[in-house]
């Protein structure tokens, strides 16, 4: 599994998307309240939770169990009480007979799918008029804001800690990352939907991680999950420390990462 053991790193370290993101997507698709919204590889619920309201039902798909028990636990922390959890692959989509969406959502997913299978299946649960987006934070060629005044976390300087410990070829759970040979709009773009087109909602400027925070922010993801350290992951710990606390005395940091964007293409109707 890519995210073995990451949920609960993921909430506590993970930047959030944008405040905006729920009204941004509402302004841009008419969503009313009504309708059904699908999460494809929706983890804790990171997009699941801030757009539930907008819809009468909400559905998030996930095939790591840790991932749907945590997204239960922050939606009932919550209150919200119109969204279901299903464990699956998005390529299992046509077997499962979820129904029809107004839309369907991937929040830094669609990547590791076999994008044009998916969303082609995509494609045909949705309604109408319906709308896919795929939701990311980009950083770069996004203007910087001025930061909160503690200095950015430093990933570079993680980064080489990572690769000292397991080695420079990004690893993916227990694989390797093999990169796509497109972006995730060319694949898009091969489909019935067409070429999607782009909106952003502003970051979240004034985010401070302490060093537990920029810790769990890098053991929620696939190249640097707990499992992957076996027994050495105290000691990546303390490394990692020692670094963060030689560059901030205060020992926290800024953590910007970037806007939201929002790629969506819709089904025509």
């Amino acid at each position: 599994m890519l995210y073995l053991g990451t949920a609960e790193h993921y909430t506590r370290g993970r930047p959030l998307y944008s405040p905006s993101m729920p009204e941004v997507l509402a302004a841009e698709l008419g969503l009313h309240g009504r309708g059904r919204l699908l999460d494809v590889g929706c983890g804790p619920g990171r997009v699941t939770l801030p757009l539930a309201g907008w819809f009468g039902e909400a559905v998030g798909l996930d095939p790591d169990a840790g991932m749907l028990a945590e997204a239960a636990r922050l939606a009932a922390e919550a209150g919200i009480g119109n969204v279901r959890w299903v464990r699956a692959l998005a390529e299992e989509i046509p077997a499962l007979g979820l129904g029809s969406f107004r839309l369907v959502t991937f929040g830094q997913s669609f990547h590791w799918t076999r994008r044009e299978r998916v969303a082609e299946a995509v494609y045909d649960v949705l309604e109408p008029g319906g709308a896919l987006a795929l939701v990311e934070h980009q950083h770069d060629g996004r203007p910087e804001p001025p930061g909160p005044g503690q200095p950015p976390i430093p990933h570079d300087a993680i980064r080489a800690r990572i690769d000292a410990y397991l080695g420079p070829r990004r690893r993916a759970g227990q694989g390797f990352v093999t990169p796509n040979p497109d972006p995730d709009d060319e694949a898009l773009a091969r489909t019935r939907f067409g070429r999607p087109y782009r909106v952003y909602a502003p970051g979240r400027p004034d985010l401070v991680q302490d060093i537990d925070g920029v810790l769990d922010n890098y053991l929620s993801t696939s190249f640097a999950a707990p499992h992957l350290f076996g027994d050495r992951l105290e000691a990546f710990r303390r490394d990692v420390r020692t670094v963060l606390e030689g560059l901030s005395p205060s020992g926290l940091f800024w953590d910007w990462p970037g806007d939201t964007r929002i790629d969506l293409v819709r089904k025509p109707g």
